[in-house]
């Protein structure tokens, strides 16, 4: 047993008040009585209470809260990071559900990310700390019971819209009626069912432009037919949430800095393992965010499909990230390099670029001509247009499932309530 060996005296006196003061008389009445007992001696009484342990406090270690929050995670966004976040801040370790493909198919619709690739983004996220696969899309009382006696989960996180079960009921109504269910805030102006539309309405505007471009000369009309192909994000950035999501930390004084950049458009598990593989090689990781106009140029005119902040928190939120460079120029020049203190400059062998332009110029020419540039083998071929085709090859199932979505969101903006803190 461990004990506190300061002040003693002073932590008896204020927490047991009766007993302290009942045995000073007994010591002070067997002190005055060695005398009269020929010198019969008396225990030195801080030994005597020591093996009492009375007034010694034992030391605890306060025990930690487990909290769990689950979802389908398909197209993972920055919506779904600040959710994980909040649910963290209600405990000390946050487990994460990750529902099965089958349960995702019967209850919404194919996903469009596979159970793996889901499970590298969510474990990849700075936030959680461990992650189950294939839940449940419902709270049964079978699972219920499993989070609380095997997982030791205290409380079960879910936002505050509704999440309802094809029949009508509450996924979440068992934990409620158990008294172990907290509510975090919805991330406004984001969903997997928004990402998807913007994903069917760049197609549909691709189609557009192609069938317009076919009749007639490029002009002004084509010009507004970029305009019209540009998705207008409901998303209102807040220095705020950047702080949010920021680990709020630069590099040390020796440190290896190391560089890495890109679109990161919908972000995907080939996006994770290349920021996992490149903080390996040092101690800080920064990465350049290219600005929408420059993802535009060089991946035409359907690119981004995800606007720059949008991007930027997506990328900050993975646990390999130290820091970003928000609209972070196309070539790495020198003076980038000085003023980062970057010691090494890496690119994945995956990427999608405009042959065209890549063929005119090497952005990376400055740092191969220093000796600090290196090609990471890119762990996954997964691009964000191979995901997005995964879409358009199923266009009827997915306009489908966002039709039945669309419904269900409108509902809830119209009945939303205020909620406090995100």
């Amino acid at each position: 047993m461990d004990y506190e060996s300061n002040n003693w005296i002073l932590d008896g006196v204020y927490n047991f008040p009766h007993l302290f003061g009942g045995l000073m008389l007994t010591a002070a009445l067997l002190g005055l009585s060695t005398s009269y007992f020929g010198g019969i001696g008396v225990p030195h009484l801080p030994y005597l209470w020591s093996d009492m342990g009375v007034f010694y406090k034992k030391k605890r270690e306060k025990k930690r809260i487990r909290v769990y929050m689950d979802g389908c995670f398909d197209l993972m966004h920055y919506g779904h990071a600040n959710a994980l976040r909040q649910a963290k801040a209600l405990g000390d370790e946050l487990v994460v559900g990750v529902v099965s493909d089958e349960e995702i198919i019967a209850n919404k619709g194919p996903p469009v990310l596979s159970m793996e690739e889901r499970l590298v983004l969510v474990s990849g996220l700075k936030w959680v700390d461990e992650v189950i696969a294939n839940a449940p899309y419902a709270i049964t009382e079978q699972f219920m019971n499993r989070l609380f006696n095997e997982h030791k989960i205290d409380y079960i996180i879910h936002g505050d819209d509704p999440c309802l079960l094809p029949d009508g009921t509450d996924a979440y109504a068992l934990a409620k009626k158990a008294g172990r269910y907290k509510q975090i805030k919805r991330t406004e102006g984001v969903s997997s069912t928004d990402i998807v539309g913007r994903i069917l309405s760049c197609s549909r505007d691709k189609q557009e432009t192609e069938d317009h471009n076919s009749t007639h000369l490029k002009g002004d009309s084509h010009k507004e037919q970029q305009f019209k192909a540009t998705h207008l994000s409901q998303f209102l950035p807040t220095s705020r949430r950047i702080v949010q999501f920021s680990n709020g930390k630069g590099p040390g004084p020796n440190a290896r800095v190391v560089y890495i950049d890109g679109a990161f458009d919908l972000f995907h598990a080939g996006h994770v393992e290349i920021l996992k593989s490149a903080r390996q090689l040092g101690d800080f990781l920064l990465v350049g965010i290219h600005d929408d106009q420059t993802v535009s140029e060089n991946r035409k005119n359907h690119h981004p499909i995800m606007h720059l902040h949008e991007r930027s928190l997506s990328v900050l939120a993975c646990r390999y990230v130290d820091e970003v460079i928000i609209g972070a120029p196309r070539e790495v020049s020198k003076d980038v390099i000085t003023t980062f203190n970057i010691s090494l400059v890496v690119h994945g062998t995956i990427s999608e670029n405009n042959v065209s332009l890549t063929d005119e110029i090497d952005r990376y020419a400055v740092p191969k001509s220093m000796g600090i540039f290196q090609l990471l083998e890119s762990p996954k071929s997964i691009t964000t247009t191979s995901v997005a085709q995964r879409i358009m090859a199923n266009h009827e199932a997915y306009k489908k499932r966002n039709a039945k979505k669309t419904a269900s969101e409108k509902k809830y903006y119209a009945e939303k309530k205020y909620v406090n803190g995100d």
